[in-house]
């Protein structure tokens, strides 16, 4: 959502990075084309006319006037005051001291409320907590039907009595989630096409039956600036804790991202990343400036190796890197893991958490069904070849080709692409820093 912007704000801040000096005029052009960027990105106007003030403020200071790298200054402000438009530091749930937690969720029709249910109780769930889901949309075709559906494939209990009173069936279902022991329940209640008195009264009911821990807004982030005005009024109704903003994978210019937060007040706790249920995170301002800007995210690639990587399974690749024991099978394995990292956002998006590598992949073809093509050719030698290559000669080759449907060619690029990652681990193995082709090694 935010590449043409990451572009725009790219290109703009190149200029004075390339400069040892800042004139007066350079940083005015700079400002120029950061309210353009903004603008653009659909961010209400009020807004930027108050962040560029801000960030002009800054830069004609002294710690950019008389600083040695005055563009890494300028960067280093535009950085600090995108994360501080978007919320400083991000906010986690409240959780009750006497279970259940409830958290009611409300939102407009189409804004993706019923599903941002179930990733929430998966996210929760991850966290070693037991979720319980509330169904009181009783006015959308099939609304209660969706939500027993997503609860079935998470193995979490939907709490429903058809189209009784919502209000009445919220507070049920909170008692249900009680006895049953759960300590987490989510309440999916009613949108409307639009904003009306008979939803915010239906809304105000729930909220005082069920007296909620956490009230979470969910906005569909593709609505643009409409997202920020829904904030504005569904505030004037029910005090919500916070935002889940939905559909952040979408290609539409992500405005309401950067400007809900400076127009309500109201932190944004998680963002959609992608249709599957397990693609809910928690949202770290620092860290959406810094993919804007195109610094990477360093820190939400290492949770998500974290999660994908069993430590058991850490463990016994560095034993096999001490014996120098590394075969096709761990090669696989490793294709695999890195193919679950980079589930739902392909190839690219994971080398965007790079730092300095998003910008010049955008444009860059990455065929994300590579590592397809790796997985069946290695399954199509036998046991005793993935686990010693010296085995695969030209007869073999012609097999594994065919039985993968790929060709000689490919085979043999694997097997060089397996032979150089082998050569690695032996020096990683050994302690020694891998030689890389074309870089010297230190001595």
């Amino acid at each position: 959502m935010f590449d043409s912007l990451s572009d725009r704000l790219g290109a703009t801040l190149d200029g004075p990075k390339g400069k040892g000096r800042l004139s007066e005029d350079d940083i005015n052009t700079a400002m120029r084309e950061i309210r353009l960027a903004l603008l653009e990105a659909d961010v209400n106007f009020g807004v930027v006319k108050d962040f560029v003030a801000r960030v002009r403020e800054r830069a004609m200071g002294a710690e950019v006037m008389d600083s040695l790298t005055p563009g890494q200054q300028v960067v280093k402000i535009v950085h600090e005051e995108l994360t501080s438009l978007m919320g400083e530091a991000g906010t986690k749930l409240s959780f009750s001291n006497r279970p259940p937690t409830v958290i009611l969720m409300a939102g407009l029709q189409g804004s993706g409320k019923t599903t941002a249910c179930g990733k929430l109780a998966r996210l929760l769930a991850k966290q070693k907590r037991s979720p319980a889901l509330v169904a009181c949309d009783v006015y959308r075709p099939a609304a209660i039907q969706q939500l027993q559906t997503l609860g079935k494939s998470l193995q979490v209990p939907v709490f429903e009595r058809g189209t009784a009173d919502p209000v009445e069936t919220a507070a049920w279902g909170v008692e249900q989630a009680r006895s049953q022991g759960r300590d987490v329940v989510i309440v999916d209640t009613a949108g409307r096409l639009h904003i009306d008195d008979q939803l915010m009264d239906e809304l105000v009911r729930i909220k005082n039956a069920v007296k909620p821990h956490n009230i979470l807004l969910v906005l569909d982030s593709m609505s643009g600036q409409d997202a920020v005005t829904t904030a504005e009024a569904f505030s004037q109704a029910v005090d919500y804790d916070g935002v889940i903003l939905t559909k952040l994978d979408g290609d539409a210019r992500g405005g309401a991202a950067l400007a809900v937060r400076a127009v309500t007040g109201k932190p944004i706790k998680f963002v959609s990343v992608g249709e599957r249920l397990d693609q809910l995170e928690e949202f770290y301002p620092d860290r959406m400036a810094s993919r804007i800007l195109g610094m990477g995210d360093v820190m939400s690639l290492i949770e998500r190796a974290q999660e994908q990587f069993d430590e058991q399974e850490a463990a016994e690749m560095e034993a096999k890197l001490r014996r120098a024991d590394f075969t096709l099978e761990d090669f696989l394995g490793q294709m695999r893991q890195v193919k679950k990292m980079a589930a739902g956002q392909g190839m690219a998006g994971l080398l965007g958490m790079l730092p300095g590598v998003g910008r010049q992949i955008r444009n860059i073809k990455i065929d994300d069904r590579q590592i397809d093509r790796i997985e069946a050719i290695i399954l199509s030698m036998t046991p005793a070849e993935r686990r010693n290559h010296r085995l695969i000669d030209g007869s073999r080759r012609r097999r594994i080709a065919a039985g993968s449907g790929t060709n000689v060619q490919t085979v043999n690029q694997l097997l060089a692409q397996f032979k150089q990652m082998q050569k690695m681990m032996k020096q990683v193995g050994k302690g020694k820093m891998p030689q890389f082709p074309g870089i010297p090694q230190r001595r």
